[in-house]
Parts: C-alpha cells; sequence; structure tokens
C-alpha cells in the first residue's frame, strides 16, 4: 500500500521541520506520494476533480503540515472545503473516503508539556485536532492517531529534527497495514 502525504507548509523554505520531513520523504518513492499543496495551487484555485482522483488513488493519507493558531493552515482548509464535497465525501452517495486511513504529522512550535489541561494552552493536541477526527468519521474514514514533533519555532535541535524525520517514516509505515 503506497501512502499520500498531502504537505500543506506555506514558506516551506522557512520551516526546519517540514522541509527535513519533506527531505526524508522523497527517499521513499516507492511507498510514499509526496502532494505539496502551496506549490501546486500558489493561486489558491485547487483542481477540485484532480484532487479527489489524487484521494480515490490511495488508502492511507497524511497530512503534514504546521500547527496554525491551533487549527491548519488556510490553503489546506479550503482544500477540505472544496474537495471533500458532498455527494462525493459524504451524504446518500458521498462514499469516496470510506475505509481510508487519514493521519496528521503536526509540526508544532510550543512545548508538549503546553498541550495539557495544566499547561499554557489548556487543551491536549487530541482536543485540538477534534475537527480533523470528526471530519474523519463524517466520512467514513478511519483517524490515525496523530504524529508530531514539538519546539518547532524554536526549541527543537537539528539532532532532534533530524531523528523524528526518521521516526515520521517509521509512523507512516507502521500505520499502512
Amino acid at each position: 500500500m503506497k501512502t499520500l502525504v498531502i504537505l500543506a507548509q506555506p514558506g516551506l523554505e522557512n520551516s526546519r521541520v517540514n522541509q527535513r520531513w519533506k527531505e526524508e520523504l522523497l527517499l521513499y518513492p516507492n511507498d510514499i506520494t509526496l502532494h505539496e499543496i502551496y506549490k501546486e495551487y500558489p493561486d489558491w484555485n485547487i483542481n477540485v476533480p484532480r484532487e479527489q482522483n489524487l484521494m480515490e488513488a490511495y488508502d492511507h493519507v497524511i497530512f503534514q503540515f504546521p500547527l496554525y493558531w491551533y487549527s491548519y493552515p488556510p490553503l489546506l482548509k479550503k482544500w477540505f472545503d472544496d474537495v471533500l464535497a458532498y455527494g462525493w465525501a459524504y451524504g446518500s452517495n458521498g462514499d469516496k473516503l470510506n475505509g481510508k486511513k487519514l493521519g496528521l504529522a503536526l509540526s508544532i512550535g510550543d512545548k508538549k508539556e503546553n498541550y495539557q489541561p495544566e499547561g499554557s494552552v489548556s487543551f491536549t493536541v487530541d482536543e485540538v485536532i477534534a475537527p480533523f477526527k470528526a471530519s474523519a468519521k463524517h466520512v467514513g474514514a478511519e483517524a490515525l492517531p496523530y504524529f508530531a514533533v514539538f519546539g518547532a519555532s524554536f526549541q527543537a535541535s537539528d539532532e532532534e529534527i533530524n531523528t523524528s524525520a526518521k521516526e515520521y517514516i517509521e509512523y507512516i509505515f507502521n500505520h499502512r497495514i
């Protein structure tokens, strides 16, 4: 089973984590297809039939992005709004994502301990990504556990980022089954 990774990182060249993860993903062209939506759609005009065909071709899809204000980057939100259409992804005839496995690979700028009820964010990552999990359930897909690296904005060392890249590949392979 091949995996589709939808990378949604604006200004990718400025992201140490997502850039490094991309480099690692490209080492596995027989197992992983990388689709960069900010590169593909700089004008934000999403080719919905093309994206739907791409989603239909894979049973394992990972959305890779930085957590932006506790949510998706704006183009990824638009992608979800446009691509996961009534009659295709949900509704009486919308069954194209039934049984697919959908996961998240998150670069999170803040410290892990802040994503606890007693932390400065006051919410866990699972609580923050609840809309994704609800969307996956709504379209009949399985929401996989998320993969994340914390401290992406300022704390993560090069060694930690390199380690996370290897762990990310393990996450992908372990959740395809």
